[in-house]
């Protein structure tokens, strides 16, 4: 960093941070825009950010949760490393959420980094350490630098970083590749270096094509194809619903496009030309060299990546490599996350086992909170007389049998993160008024008296009611719904599903270890309806693993008997049907195909025995 440079950086802080005032050309509009964004979100400038590792095996859990990006990254990070290692700087790879999976290069540069946390195991997510060339990249959603004093915190001026995201081919961010080195050394070529990295890393993520999907090669040079340099679209049905960077830029198009382009709105002529005579001619009148590759039979849809969390959960969630989400239900979710980050509520509506706390999950993985708290609550779970107590918090001495030192309570536990409320129908509808009260002062007093406490969270409820007709009927109060229904999403239940035999290949996948579903055992698997969805076809699968060893081909004696009788099938439910009524049929369907076992089909749906007792009133 230059003298220059650093004279107008530091006045450029005094006049943002000490008399409200940005220096015209001090520094890049898109630092102060990070700045103004973490004034708004609580930091302070002038504070010492307080960051501490992951413990060992929680990292362990982090890196294996993302051993497909860290493989697909290897080769790149090792050669960056090299060159790190030479420059006195260093090369970190982190998730798309910002935790920094590893750290490589100068040893002498590493034990510095280490002195303000930035090492394995730590989230630099914009949220946590204000404005950083990771969490910026991740926020802005391109590559980033920040430079000496551009950091947000002074601890972190000494510092110069350069940063790009990783896109997997959905458009969506699955990691950041950084380059670091001390800010008192221009780093002339390092955003350059990740950008070209990151462009082979993503190229990788390629390499085996596709779900039902023709992937199209293109450049003007044919000699750069099957190099990192060609353009890779993916067309499923003539919508555009994957592509590398490059092929975006080709076509001037961003990410956000992928899913929405047609190929009609791209060329001028059929995709048969291609296979014909190796060339295309685009809107614009280009002759582009290519091939197609066809499309994968039946591959692994690509899984939303569920963030660990520090907090713990209080209901179980289905497991993440059991949560498989599809392209529609992705673009979805990211809509919903734009939603979150604009600090208004996400309401997420489905049946038992659609995968709601994974989908919430998911949402605070992606958000500028992923390194804060996620909190779970299971409204339905919770003792009804405890209920106030557990989520508002006590006093010592508030009630016979509070703890000495009363309790902070689950919303508390939530500040400066997400809640996530599950199963908010099922709330006594006495506590309503409480619950509405404190989401519109975001303010709560802890049972017993107390101070009252100010709230900071993102929430995020699911239900699997149908809440307009529990409004309807009562059961739940309109002026609550309004205020935790900004913006509604449907998890669409599995039999519902275009080809369930691809979302049984995709959940098999990571637990197989080469055990083979027999043809027969596969039809069996893709015929049934599911009541639970996927928590109940994640439960099965399971089982057949656990009953078999690897490379055992898996008949249908193995299935559970539900599976090897006649499905007796109720009429299908209108779709036009309540939310709430959907619920109840799989529920009854459910206890039908268990001969009336409570146990067997509450354990069948993933659910508590109460539940169904509550539900079909047994």
């Amino acid at each position: 960093m230059t003298q220059a440079l650093q004279h107008r950086v530091g006045n450029a802080r005094r006049s943002f941070f000490e008399r409200g005032t940005s220096s015209v050309g001090g520094v890049p509009e898109t630092i102060l825009q990070s700045w103004r964004r973490c004034q708004r979100s609580g930091l302070a400038v002038d504070a010492q950010p307080q960051l501490e590792p992951l413990p060992g095996q929680n990292l362990r859990e982090l890196r294996e949760s993302h051993e497909r990006l860290w493989r697909l990254a290897r080769a790149e990070t090792d050669a960056l490393a090299a060159h790190a290692a030479s420059t006195g700087s260093i090369v970190l790879l982190t998730d798309e959420a910002g935790w920094i999976l590893n750290a490589e290069g100068s040893t002498g540069f590493l034990d510095k980094a280490g002195r303000v946390a930035l090492i394995p195991g730590v989230c630099w997510s914009e949220a946590a350490v204000g404005t950083n060339a990771i969490g910026t990249a991740i926020v802005e959603g391109r590559a980033m630098e920040v430079r000496g004093g551009e950091h947000f915190f002074a601890p972190h001026g000494i510092l110069s970083c350069s940063a790009t995201p990783i896109h997997d081919p959905y458009g969506l961010v699955a990691g950041v590749l950084d380059i670091t080195g001390p800010a008192s050394v221009q780093q002339m070529h390092a955003l350059g270096l990740a950008r070209l990295a990151a462009n082979r890393i993503e190229h990788r993520f390629f390499e085996d094509g596709l779900p039902e999907c023709e992937l199209l090669r293109l450049h003007h040079d044919p000699a750069l194809l099957h190099t990192p340099g060609e353009g890779l679209l993916g067309f499923r049905k003539g919508r555009l619903v994957a592509a590398n960077g490059v092929g975006l830029r080709l076509f001037g198009l961003e990410h956000g496009d992928i899913g929405r382009a047609s190929y009609e709105a791209l060329f001028d002529v059929p995709l048969s030309r291609m296979r014909d005579e190796g060339m295309l001619q685009d809107r614009s009148g280009r002759i582009l060299h290519g091939q197609v590759d066809a499309p994968r039979a039946q591959a692994r849809l690509h899984p939303v990546a569920v963030q660990l969390s520090t907090a713990p959960a209080r209901a179980a969630p289905l497991p993440a490599t059991a949560s498989v989400f599809d392209a529609h239900q992705r673009e979805q979710l990211v809509r919903a996350g734009r939603v979150l980050e604009a600090g208004l509520p996400v309401l997420l509506q489905g049946e038992t086992g659609t995968g709601k706390e994974v989908a919430a999950r998911a949402l605070h993985a992606q958000g500028s909170r992923a390194s804060r708290p996620f909190v779970a609550v299971n409204c339905a779970a919770l003792p009804e007389g405890l209920i106030e107590a557990e989520l508002f918090g006590y006093e010592e001495g508030a009630f016979t049998g509070a703890r000495r030192q009363g309790s902070q309570g689950l919303l508390r536990q939530a500040q400066g993160g997400v809640l996530f409320l599950d199963e908010i129908g099922d709330m006594p509808l006495a506590l309503q008024p409480r619950l509405l009260r404190v989401l519109q002062d975001r303010e709560l007093s802890p049972l017993g008296g107390g101070k009252p406490v100010k709230l900071d969270f993102s929430l995020i409820c699911a239900t699997h009611c149908d809440l307009q007709q529990a409004m309807a009927e009562g059961r739940f109060r309109s002026d609550l719904y309004y205020r935790i229904a900004d913006h509604v999403l449907r998890l669409a239940p599995l039999r519902e599903a275009a080809d369930r035999g691809e979302w049984i290949a995709a959940l098999w996948q990571p637990l197989a270890q080469q055990r083979v579903l027999a043809p027969e055992t596969m039809q069996l698997l893709a015929n049934y309806d599911w009541p639970g969805n996927l928590r109940q076809l994640a439960a099965c699968l399971r089982t057949l693993v656990a009953l078999t060893g690897p490379g055992e081909q898996i008949g249908v004696e193995l299935l559970p008997e539900y599976l090897r009788q006649p499905q007796n099938r109720s009429p299908a439910p209108s779709v036009d049907g309540s939310l709430d009524a959907l619920t109840l049929e799989a529920m009854r369907h459910a206890l039908a195909a268990c001969e009336g076992n409570v146990s067997k089909a509450a354990k069948q749906l993933g659910v508590n025995r109460s539940t169904l007792y509550r539900r079909l009133k047994l």
